[in-house]
């Protein structure tokens, strides 16, 4: 059981259920916990073998919130066991989810197999001409342990079923083999003597053999969509080293708290999250972002649990613990993709809630057909049991849940994360994404573009003393003019008398002489005069950059030093993404706050084309979500699903508005809650990836349904006609499902 807060003074608990075989027990389930009072929702995976449940508490009391929350498992674990199905404790669920042997569970399909072979060996020797067949008891015998102690499971879920007045695959089952083994009792009870009449045990002993063979196959499969949540769980080290007083002491991971300083030594995974005080190290944070290459950590830099360290011993302050951790938040996000279920998925569970009563009337219709035509009770009951086995919703109860659990597997893998089933399944018909600038396509740090020096200086030196003034100086373009000197290899002197005047600059002395550095409104008021420059800084500006004036301070007055250009880079990368998405016929739009001139030349630089409408400047924060409204009600009188692109908290509202949020993972907690697909590195090029996945995992999907529902209208039509024995109608059952979620395995190849 998990249980987590919600808004609206109400709980989620996550429930690990046993039992469920087709998609009309997710339906029972479902029906059951929503009975309870208090239940608002409740959603059953099968693929996951869970159900998440939305409750109301009845006061904000600490108290009785406890008190409720106990009351109200105890009530949803007897709601479902009532229904006929198990539910599993925390401990039972993690020892069958750690159960990691490919053989777990084989054992009764072996036993089964062992006693259906003498049973269908006969009917192959019939293909060779060899006509034998085992006496009538040998066949009972065989046959009569495969029926009611391999096949008691069928029976025990079939008659909660019928207690509910409802179906599922269990109850076809053993109203199906039950009709074959009681017709062949009956068949040896009623024959003359010396007369051995031909009989169907082999039919109902393969059936339930069959049918536990594909039940076996499809937990194995279905084992294998859950490695992402497993690997994800696999990040976290089970003991910290606490540096205490002077000395380091192995403790569990669940004793650290915020604060704590603790180390970690070469090669080992960080514990938790934190900020590095000592030491310097190269961290592999790749299968927490998808990026491959080891990222530089230096002392102040934010370090993240569940990433490796490098080469270097470090020691990291402790900022975050348990549930407050980024991996915690990750693997949060992917159970609740995988847990959620699809709008698609509702229609299936529909057709699904009324499929095994129609098909029990189908059956019905067989044999009174049959009879009617002359064909004898033993055919037409033969027939009416092919119709019952081959018609079991399986793979339809599984063609959703299995492909949305391979498809945010893989796109967790690569640094993608699917907050819900509706964002997956909504993202391919996405056809225009609306990016935030800074900070998404472009670096949102000045850099110091190009450097203009009056006449007769020198153009080292004077970067030199501009970033020798700058170099206490925490405002953004101070540090791209230190950052420039430092490219340029040149020495940074310390400042003396720094005097900052807010909003236009800074004035200080280096090595004897007095500079000032600051805006060219603030070089207007002093009376600076730009003279030759004046041309140049005036195409900077037409061109979007800002642009900051030096004066040296002399006898005589101010003097023009230079003039410094600063704009903000394209993202590595950002304009190869705008243009793969383009080439994917989807329409990109740039969103931001700067001037029209500013954004348009970045927009330039990104490939995007301002006259047709690809850049909405000078747009206040409040005024996103609005544009994003307007994109999503186009110009050409259509409908437009819209992708929004974000990573700031100003974002948020925008994320939320468009149909689909994706916040840069590199962002604000808010964004990312915002959104429904989180970009865990701050790439553009995972926004077409993120797509990509979306159409791949839909594809797959309809795939799964086509199958599902081809493989039912087509095969009860056949077992009707008497085209279809037992044998091959459960033969057939069985692998519908394995096809099924192997098909939806296929995503996990998918690569970037």
């Amino acid at each position: 059981m998990n249980t987590s807060s919600s808004p609206a003074n109400s709980q989620e608990l996550d429930l690990a259920i046993g039992g469920m075989t087709c998609a009309s027990c997710v339906g029972r389930v479902e029906r059951a916990l929503r009975k309870i009072p208090g239940v608002q929702d409740a959603t059953v995976n099968l693929a996951t073998e869970s159900a998440r449940i939305r409750y109301a508490l009845p006061d904000a009391n600490p108290a009785s919130v406890a008190s409720s929350t106990v009351a109200m498992d105890a009530l949803l674990r007897r709601a479902v066991r009532n229904a006929g199905y198990e539910p599993l404790t925390p401990a039972a669920s993690q020892a069958r989810e750690e159960d990691a042997s490919p053989w777990a569970g084989f054992a009764p399909v072996a036993v089964g197999l062992l006693l259906s072979a003498p049973l269908v060996l006969p009917m192959l020797g019939d293909a060779f001409g060899a006509h034998w067949m085992l006496p009538a008891w040998a066949q009972f015998l065989l046959a009569t342990p495969v029926q009611f102690i391999l096949g008691a499971r069928f029976y025990k879920a079939g008659w909660h079923a019928l207690k509910s007045l409802s179906g599922n695959m269990d109850l076809l089952v053993s109203i199906g083999t039950s009709a074959g083994w009681g017709l062949s009792v009956w068949l040896w009870w009623t024959a003359h003597p010396g007369h051995t009449p031909h009989l169907y045990f082999e039919a109902s002993a393969v059936v339930v053999t069959l049918v536990l063979l594909g039940k076996w196959l499809e937990a194995r499969a279905k084992h294998q969509t859950t490695t992402a949540i497993r690997a994800l769980h696999g990040l976290r080290p089970d003991v910290a080293h606490w540096l205490g007083k002077g000395s380091e002491v192995d403790v569990p991971v669940a004793e650290v708290m915020v604060g704590d300083r603790l180390v970690v030594r070469p090669g080992e995974r960080f514990p938790v999250d934190g900020v590095l005080l000592e030491g310097a190290t190269q961290v592999d944070e790749s299968m927490l972002t998808g990026e491959p290459l080891p990222v530089s950590k230096e002392p102040g830099q934010w370090l993240t649990g569940g990433s490796i360290n490098g080469e270097g011993r470090v020691v990291l302050e402790v900022r975050a613990v348990g549930a407050e951790t980024v991996l915690s938040r990750i693997i949060r996000l992917v159970e609740d993709a995988q847990a959620a279920k699809a709008p698609i998925q509702r229609l299936v569970d529909q057709v699904a809630n009324v499929f095994v009563p129609v098909v029990l009337l189908i059956a019905l219709a067989t044999l009174l057909g049959w009879l009617w035509m002359g064909a004898g009770g033993e055919t037409a009951l033969i027939r009416a049991v092919a119709v019952l086995v081959i018609a079991c919703p399986c793979a339809l109860g599984l063609a959703t849940p299995a492909a949305i659990m391979a498809g945010t597997g893989v796109a967790a893998r690569h640094g993608i994360l699917i907050k819900d089933a509706q964002a997956l399944e909504l993202a391919h018909r996405v056809d225009t994404v609306a990016f935030d600038k800074t900070g998404t396509l472009t670096v949102g740090q000045p850099t110091l573009t190009a450097l203009e020096v009056s006449a007769g200086l020198n153009e080292s030196a004077v970067l030199q003393a501009a970033a020798s003034l700058q170099s206490g100086s925490s405002h953004p373009l101070a540090h791209a003019v230190v950052q420039a000197a430092q490219q340029r290899s040149l020495t940074v002197v310390a400042p003396e008398a720094v005097r900052a005047i807010p909003g236009k600059g800074s004035e200080g002395e280096v090595q004897g002489q007095t500079l000032l550095l600051g805006s060219l409104r603030w070089m207007e008021e002093l009376g600076v005069g730009l003279g030759p420059l004046a041309a140049q800084a005036q195409q900077w500006q037409t061109e979007g950059a800002t642009v900051s004036a030096l004066a040296l301070r002399t006898p005589t007055g101010l003097v023009l030093q230079a003039l410094m250009a600063f704009a903000d880079q394209p993202k590595p990368g950002a304009r190869e993404a705008l243009a793969q998405l383009h080439r994917q016929g989807i329409r990109t739009v740039m969103i931001s706050g700067d001037n029209l001139g500013a954004a348009y030349a970045m927009a330039r630089r990104l490939g995007l084309n301002p006259a047709a409408g690809d850049v909405r400047a000078e747009v206040l924060p409040g005024d996103k979500a609005a544009q994003v409204a307007a994109l999503q009600q186009g110009t050409d009188g259509r409908r437009h699903t819209v992708a929004m692109v974000g990573d700031g908290v100003n974002d948020a509202p925008a994320l939320a508005a468009a149909d689909i949020g994706m916040a840069m993972g590199n962002g604000t907690d808010v964004a990312m809650h915002a959104a429904g697909i989180t970009l865990m590195r701050g790439d553009p090029q995972l926004v077409a990836a993120a797509l990509e996945i979306s159409r791949r995992t839909v594809a797959k999907i309809r795939q799964n349904l086509f199958w599902a529902f081809a493989y039912n209208v087509a095969g009860i039509p056949l077992a009707a006609l008497g085209y279809l024995n037992p044998v091959l109608a459960g033969a057939a059952m069985a692998l519908s499902s394995v096809s099924v979620v192997t098909n939806a395995l296929l995503l996990k190849r998918w690569k970037m």
